[in-house]
């Protein structure tokens, strides 16, 4: 039976030994408090667009039972208006939300990121937007953006791009992440867009260079000198890694964690299975990589084919060989160049345009006809083949066959 809840009678209705009891108000419907083994919340309960609400008040001891009533009141009138007060209470929790959660979101959300990826995209946090990780989301403003993006396009422009380019997929996320009990959006607005909108986004040329038919000879030399020891026992693995780069064109990180499962000795291929498109890519080995990745078998030590010396993962580290090849060849390079150096050789051999493509691992969904060729890695071997010749013919070695003279082609743009 209701009755008016005083201090009095809170303070001596008992502790249930199993589950929950409830008591009501006999002055206000809907007031009512809520018993459990060790607590008694003051709680307001009524219909909203006819489904019950309960909405917590909070616990006698830290608010008086005058001091609940009065805020039932509150939150009664609010629901006799067809607002709900938790909704109200979710939504401004989620103004609230700092840009660090909203990337802990994210990344809980993007189940399909690369280790890599988000190593990247922690470093920008951590770097460049870490005077904002604390700050609320709705906080950050169109002015703080194109400030911020100046700031860091006058160090590197290409970074400020990368940067709120990473920011506004933050936005863009929280935007369909957060919503209320309608599904409308809590966060309308995504300020980068400003960079947009004043045409403020830096112009970045992509990075064409290659290294040159007459630089293959003294970087090749300059690889090969890679020898391990005493401080280094990684350089006679980054020096293989080096040249598988260059004689297939893999990315970066797929040939850093290629693993010995995806290698077929055999058959002579190789697999890699995390690539950019999400599409295996299937290559077949040229008697030079056959070569190179037998002797490398003999000596692994853990499923990786680019091993750490110490047996933990794979090479991730490459750029202190790197600097020492450049420092011997004169040939300054880049991974990337490396792949936009096998594109270009191949690009410039009369290879057919699909078959560069299938080496390349380059989708083709906007060519018909691609839809109606089978790709197997046995038609890639000859052009494969005649790169490599290509290649080692430039390094000074003796070419297992013809050799196109590439001096007077021309260099393709390659991604």
């Amino acid at each position: 039976m209701p009755q008016k809840l005083t201090k009095t009678f809170v303070d001596s209705i008992p502790y249930p030994e199993n589950g929950q009891a409830f008591y009501r108000d006999s002055e206000i419907k809907g007031f009512g408090l809520r018993v459990g083994a060790t607590s008694k919340v003051y709680i307001a309960e009524s219909k909203v667009n006819g489904k019950s609400i309960r909405v917590t008040i909070g616990k006698h001891g830290i608010y008086t039972a005058e001091q609940a009533r009065s805020q039932a009141k509150e939150l009664l009138l609010m629901m006799s208006k067809g607002i709900n007060p938790n909704d109200q209470a979710r939504e401004q929790k989620i103004r609230n939300i700092t840009l660090r959660q909203v990337f802990q979101d994210f990344l809980a959300a993007r189940k399909a990121l690369k280790p890599r990826t988000i190593k990247d995209y922690k470093r920008i946090m951590d770097t460049y937007l870490a005077a904002w990780n604390n700050r609320a989301i709705t906080d950050i403003t169109k002015d703080m953006i194109a400030k911020r993006h100046t700031e860091l396009g006058q160090n590197s422009q290409a970074q400020a791009n990368l940067t709120m380019r990473f920011l506004r997929a933050l936005f863009n996320f929280a935007a369909g992440q957060y919503e209320n009990s309608q599904g409308q959006t809590l966060i309308p607005d995504n300020p980068v867009k400003r960079l947009s909108q004043t045409r403020a986004w830096y112009r970045v040329e992509r990075r064409q260079t290659v290294i040159k038919p007459h630089e293959i000879q003294p970087w090749f030399q300059a690889v090969m000198s890679l020898k391990n020891d005493a401080i280094s026992q990684n350089r006679e693995t980054i020096r293989d890694y080096l040249l598988l780069v260059l004689f297939t064109g893999l990315r970066k990180e797929e040939a850093a964690s290629m693993i010995w499962k995806n290698v077929d000795l055999n058959a002579r291929t190789l697999k890699v299975t995390d690539t950019k498109n999400h599409l295996d890519h299937m290559l077949p080995l040229s008697d030079f990589l056959f070569d190179l990745l037998s002797q490398r078998k003999t000596r692994a030590i853990n499923k990786y084919v680019f091993q750490r010396a110490d047996g933990e993962g794979y090479i991730t580290e490459q750029r202190k060989q790197m600097a020492k090849v450049i420092k011997e060849s004169g040939v300054s390079f880049t991974i990337h160049d490396l792949r936009r150096t096998f594109m270009t050789i191949a690009e410039s051999l009369d290879i057919s345009a699909y078959a560069v493509k299938r080496l390349a691992n380059h989708k083709m969904n906007n060519d018909i006809t691609a839809g109606y060729i089978i790709a197997d890695v046995e038609r890639l071997r000859e052009p494969m083949q005649k790169i490599t010749d290509y290649i080692l013919k430039c390094a000074g070695y003796k070419p297992s066959a013809t050799v196109t003279d590439l001096s007077e082609k021309k260099s393709h743009k390659i991604s």
